[in-house]
């Protein structure tokens, strides 16, 4: 076996752990051709790499240690992603373009097997563009931003290979993702290293790199963003290798900085909602909003699930998301259960916002992150009018628009979930859409559909009476099995009860409301 890249001291290391992995008893490949390539961990030279490829005989089995930073970070990524669904990312990242190129070059080398290792971020490398910051004194980060991110030991990422050449012996090829245990927070991260953090704007750090003008620009701009967006993978193919990491993130940064790793750890949400966050919230602006400013009052807090899973199903209305965070801010402080709600990427784009809505709990709306949600048997919350909803026109904000393709029918059905539908009254008034601007170039950069005219200009909610309303679950996973989400008739029926229940509620709530400001629709003195 032989270790080929650059000598760093990071490679080094992983030298002398595969020696002495390879010098246990039961190694079966002693004096077999199999090559490790190992580049480096900032920006992989490619130049290099056709050399390398092209020195190996036909017959070398080849082990490639990519990255994981082939997922571009940006905000549609969703997270925690699988290595067959890397998504396509609208925004080019050189960085990321490299590590691809990288692994087209090795497939095109006609080895009799190949694996490509994607490990995560390496904590004790001090080149890699995320764990460099670990072994900084004060380390350059982004306001506003505060992405999960995974660190990898160098132990793992040792026997992670020494499983990738075992699982060649057993005819196993492919690409693997190796990560950690569990994520972490990079400001958490930062302070388990003992690194100061000095939040610098991004255009401010761009101009003061070097070789901003030049060929770096692009690399510097591009290592900046695994610094402002999550970008996490998913590791559980990598059992098929026969690897099954050790440590977490936590422990590999308190291994990296020579730091004992807490004998009783915290654990960190795989997409960053943080309780104490909401907590914080909860005692201070949360019942302000809640209490004084729209007096939200609630009926049928019955019918949602003290345990269990099941898909909260909701309208969303004033186009910032003020609705669905009182809903999470009642059921943690009534029934200690904190829902997570899809989210369109334009929520997690800009700063403070995107520290706002992943501390919440929001996660990038997909049918994976959903499934994950329900698999967990946490509370799943959509909105399935997606975001053409919380843009209607006031004079239409309750009459309900199209609900999409039942995607979250199908996820109730898959994972034998309730859908418990819920209805506001009173959240449209917040942000009244009077009038839309169409306008190219505020649509592309934030993905809104429109610019919105509200009587504050969005700047400051309006007082309102909310009534919120949760309707009877319809229990379809006992009605139907999993196989009838792939039935377009049962899903069109389900969807069509199901808007049509939340329509009639609508309807009965503000023909009973006695005034947008005053008076409770639940009263029962009201006609």
């Amino acid at each position: 076996m032989r270790l080929i890249g650059p000598r760093s001291p990071t490679n080094r290391s992983l030298a002398s752990l595969l020696k002495a992995e390879w010098a246990a008893p039961g190694s079966p490949l002693d004096g077999s051709p199999v090559v490790v390539y190992a580049p480096r961990r900032s920006v992989p030279d490619l130049t290099e790499a056709a050399g390398v490829f092209a020195a190996m005989p036909a017959t070398a089995r080849l082990v490639l240690l990519s990255s994981a930073a082939v997922c571009v970070p940006d905000p549609h990524h969703p997270g925690m992603v699988v290595e067959g669904a890397v998504p396509a990312s609208r925004v080019r990242n050189p960085i990321a373009a490299a590590w691809r190129r990288l692994e087209a070059l090795a497939a095109e080398h006609p080895a009799q097997r190949l694996i490509v290792l994607r490990p995560a971020a390496l904590a004790e490398d001090p080149e890699d563009p995320l764990a460099g910051l670990l072994h900084q004194r004060l380390a350059l980060t982004l306001p506003g931003h505060d992405p999960t991110v995974q660190f990898l030991s160098l132990d793992d990422l040792g026997r992670g290979i020494r499983a990738a050449v075992d699982a060649m012996e057993r005819g196993i090829h492919g690409t693997f993702h190796l990560t950690p245990t569990g994520n972490i927070p990079l400001r958490q991260a930062l302070r388990r290293a003992g690194t100061w953090r000095w939040p610098v704007p991004r255009w401010l750090q761009r101009i003061g790199r070097p070789g901003w003008r030049g060929r770096l620009a692009g690399q510097d701009a591009a290592a900046l963003e695994y610094r402002r967006y999550s970008w996490t993978l998913d590791s559980r193919r990598s059992a098929t290798l026969g690897f099954a990491p050790r440590d977490s993130s936590l422990a590999a940064v308190c291994k990296a900085k020579g730091r004992p790793t807490p004998t009783d750890p915290p654990r960190y949400d795989d997409f960053g909602m943080d309780r104490d966050y909401i907590a914080a919230f909860g005692r201070t602006l949360f019942p302000f909003l809640h209490d004084v400013l729209w007096r939200v009052e609630y009926r049928g807090m019955e019918h949602v699930p003290r345990e269990g899973r099941a898909v909260l199903t909701g309208i969303h209305r004033g186009f910032m998301p003020w609705d669905g965070v009182m809903i999470l801010h009642h059921l943690a402080r009534t029934l200690g259960r904190y829902p997570r709600f899809l989210i369109h990427p334009g929520l997690i784009k800009y700063p403070f916002l995107a520290n706002y809505m992943t501390k919440l709990g929001g996660i990038v709306a997909c049918r994976a992150n959903g499934a994950r949600v329900l698999a967990g048997d946490h509370l799943l919350g959509i909105f399935p009018e997606g975001i053409q909803g919380a843009f209607r026109y006031y004079r239409d904000a309750y009459t309900l628009g199209r609900f999409g393709r039942g995607e979250y029918i199908k996820m109730a059905l898959r994972h034998r979930a309730p859908i418990v539908p819920f209805v506001t009254v009173g959240s449209a008034e917040i942000f009244p859409i009077l009038a839309k601007i169409r306008w190219r170039w505020f649509e592309k950069t934030t993905e809104w559909p429109c610019l919105p005219v509200t009587p504050t200009l969005g700047m400051f909610p309006l007082p309102a009476k909310w009534h919120t309303q949760f309707l009877e679950p319809l229990p379809v996973h006992e009605q139907h099995g999993p196989e009838a989400a792939d039935d377009p008739r049962i899903v069109r029926a389900i969807n069509r009860e199901v808007r049509q229940r939340m329509q009639e509620t609508l309807d009965t709530l503000r023909a009973r409301r006695p005034s947008i400001f005053f008076g409770s629709a639940f009263s029962e003195e009201v006609p």
